[in-house]
């Protein structure tokens, strides 16, 4: 009997050693595949902490114009921008300990399994804060043991590499509130209508409960059990000493205010320009379009929301509902080059196919200031002459014959000068001077002005027949503008990430690449379009206009068989307007002939209300006579019309006008100085 219960312990002392055994070799698998899970962790680093974020657009005066998400309406906040309630509400009920775990409550865990034992069903969670962060950054919310283990290697991951701070930050910028609203920054904004820094006491602890189940604790579902839930997390922070329990009756009887609405809900503004600066966000910044869309950017444009509603009332205004004709328009400051308007067609629902930027036309006369300014640098003035008269030029070369017209086959029958030329928009006058000074020489100045579509060298690139964009051309107009100094067109002022580092920002600056003294001398005789002075032999191109403006602007207007354009600009702004229809179909009808013009002119003067006059600076190098606009020469006191013109010093005429002198007299030259008599004579006189 002794025997055998000798035999009994000696098995029973096997069994147990074997079991200390198999636990030892047990806890050092664990504990090597513990150590293997941490330096795996470690090898791999801290986890991209990346969620989708609202990108904002904003207007020049810092209104958001636009915003891009995935149907998660989204604003990272920096933690100390998130009001202390709300966060101290949060970790009261999510996870009290968050400061002092390491990504586990294993406390929690173990009451929760039991709970859960007890009832045959999961009915207690256990996450921490750290853990539903990473659930929410990384998982699906599909309850398997495959996404608990991930969740945990994740937790682990972020408790490794980051601070609980940024923990913090983080959850309380991805969590889900209901209705849409990501974050703590939107939920404020749907719920409350104000930041998450400004919420109150009451406010921070019913939006608190809201994520333990948007369905039922928002107070749009039930108020009864948003007020329920309110109390509880009110009474978890008296327990954690987070506030006083004097404070929790005066947090339940606070007057909620609920708004129920999303911030930039409207209908988005200027989209054309905004689909411009996503290309610019794509092709010049090389941003991918995820980041572009949901990266959290903060886009800061130059549009100007007052000018750009005038930009749009005026052509949905102008433009008849019956009229297929479409239109571009690009309005831009000249000094910088900041776009502050821009239409690209009548809708853009129906068409977001953008007629400012992509589409390319003929600008017709609208090319011809390009060409004069090269003229001026050759040695042209504004009083050199040609004759115009119908004329047929041809070419030594094999070339055929070129007979351009001018508008209703108008002709002076004479001399007319550079300035009643550009005035009248003479095309006569405009191909000799192309032809005289190289037809490469418009090729070249068209791509010194900014124009980048292709130029052919033919006689008729005087009057416009190679195509451009409009926003090209609001460029180019701009040099003459600002005294010759190139300033390309600016969209996007600064970028910013989500986290408010700026990662691009505009440091164009004016370039001078024309003569200061020619470009305004060129300046002012665009402003000839809008003077009777000028009209020697028939109405200048602006006369349907005139009566429509109440500033001094410097233009041109420019007509192709498919084409309408009117390019204007004063010393503060800038503005190019194009008409025509699609399919490149010819403009027939007087009104649909009329669209640019008239919608420059509407816009030009609306959008100057409240502005200052201004005269363009006249530079060193340039000086102003009274000349007789019919001939170009000095104006006399017998000359019915003189005009004030302005000269590149030395160019200015020097010959005074005689075609209005009583008896054939002719006036001595400017350089004569005329014999006086004196002053004893003079008595004798009568």
């Amino acid at each position: 009997m002794e025997i055998m219960t000798n035999q009994r312990f000696r098995k029973a002392g096997k069994y147990f050693r074997a079991i200390f055994i198999i636990s030892l070799i047990g806890l050092a698998l664990t504990v090597l595949i513990g150590a293997g899970i941490l330096l795996y962790a470690k090898i791999l680093g801290p986890p991209p902490l990346a969620v989708p974020q609202s990108t904002l657009f904003y207007s020049d005066d810092g209104t958001v114009i636009g915003e891009s998400h995935n149907g998660q309406k989204r604003y990272w906040v920096e933690l100390d921008q998130i009001s202390p309630h709300l966060i101290d509400a949060t970790i009261s009920i999510e996870d009290r300990k968050f400061y002092s775990h390491h990504g586990f409550d294993y406390k929690r865990i173990v009451g929760a399994l039991i709970a859960d034992i007890k009832a045959m069903a999961k009915v207690q969670g256990a996450s921490t804060i750290s853990q539903q962060y990473a659930r929410n950054l990384f998982l699906a919310h599909e309850k398997t043991w495959k996404r608990k283990m991930l969740e945990a290697f994740y937790t682990i991951r972020l408790e490794m590499n980051y601070t609980k701070k940024e923990i913090l930050e983080g959850y309380l910028n991805t969590i889900y509130y209901g209705h849409g609203a990501y974050g703590a920054e939107a939920a404020s904004q749907y719920y409350f209508g104000k930041k998450a820094g400004e919420l109150t006491l009451g406010e921070a602890a019913m939006l608190a409960g809201i994520p333990k189940g948007a369905g039922i604790y928002s107070p749009f579902n039930s108020m009864e059990n948003a007020k329920s839930r309110q109390k509880l997390i009110l009474q978890t922070m008296v327990e954690n000493k987070l506030i006083h329990k004097t404070e929790v009756d005066e947090a339940l009887n606070e007057q909620l205010t609920f708004v129920g609405k999303h911030l930039h809900t409207k209908t988005k503004t200027a989209p054309y320009f905004q689909d411009t600066v996503r290309h610019i966000l794509r092709t010049e910044l090389n941003l991918d379009d995820r980041v572009i869309e949901l990266g959290g950017l903060k886009v800061y444009t130059t549009i100007d929301l007052k000018q750009q509603e005038i930009a749009e009332q005026t052509v949905k205004r102008l433009i008849s509902k019956e009229s297929e004709i479409q239109t571009g328009l690009v309005a831009m400051d000249p000094k910088n080059g900041y776009v502050k308007a821009m239409v690209g067609g009548r809708s853009y629902e129906e068409s977001p196919f953008n007629r400012a930027v992509q589409a390319v036309r003929q600008p017709g006369s609208t090319i011809k200031p390009l060409l004069y300014y090269a003229a001026l640098e050759k040695g042209f003035t504004p009083s050199t002459v040609m004759r115009s008269e119908q004329t047929t030029f041809r070419f030594d070369d094999g070339r055929p014959d070129y007979s351009p017209k001018n508008f209703n086959s108008q002709y002076a029958d004479g001399d007319i000068t550079m300035a009643q030329a550009l005035a009248l928009s003479d095309n006569i006058f405009a191909v000799k001077t192309h032809l005289f000074l190289g037809e490469n020489t418009l090729v070249d100045t068209a791509k010194k002005f900014g124009l980048t579509t292709k130029m052919a060298d033919v006689p008729s690139l005087a009057l416009g027949t190679s195509g451009v964009r409009v926003i090209e051309m609001a460029s180019a107009y701009s040099i003459l503008a600002n005294g010759g100094k190139k300033v390309s067109p600016v969209m996007i002022t600064r970028v910013e990430d989500h986290r408010g580092k700026v990662i691009y920002e505009n440091d164009k600056q004016s370039i001078p690449i024309l003569k200061p003294e020619s470009a305004f001398v060129m300046t002012q005789m665009m402003t000839g379009i809008f003077d009777r002075k000028l009209n020697g032999y028939t109405s200048v191109t602006g006369s349907t206009i005139i009566n429509d403006i109440s500033r001094t602007y410097a233009g041109k207007s420019g007509t192709t068989d498919t084409d309408s354009w009117m390019i204007g600009f004063s010393p503060q702004l800038v503005s190019a307007v194009w008409t025509g229809y699609d399919k490149g179909k010819a403009i027939t009808l007087s009104a649909d002939k009329s669209y640019a013009k008239n919608i420059w002119a509407r816009f030009m003067e609306d959008a100057h209300k409240g502005k200052p006059s201004k005269s363009f600076k006249q530079p060193k190098g340039t000086v102003g006579v009274y000349v007789n606009p019919a001939n170009g020469k000095l104006a006399t006191d017998d000359c019915p019309i003189k005009r004030f013109t302005y000269y590149v010093s030395g160019t200015e005429p020097t010959e005074y006008c005689t075609d209005h002198l009583p008896y054939s007299e002719e006036k001595p030259s400017k350089k004569e100085k005329v014999a006086k008599k004196p002053w004893y004579k003079k008595l004798f006189d009568w």
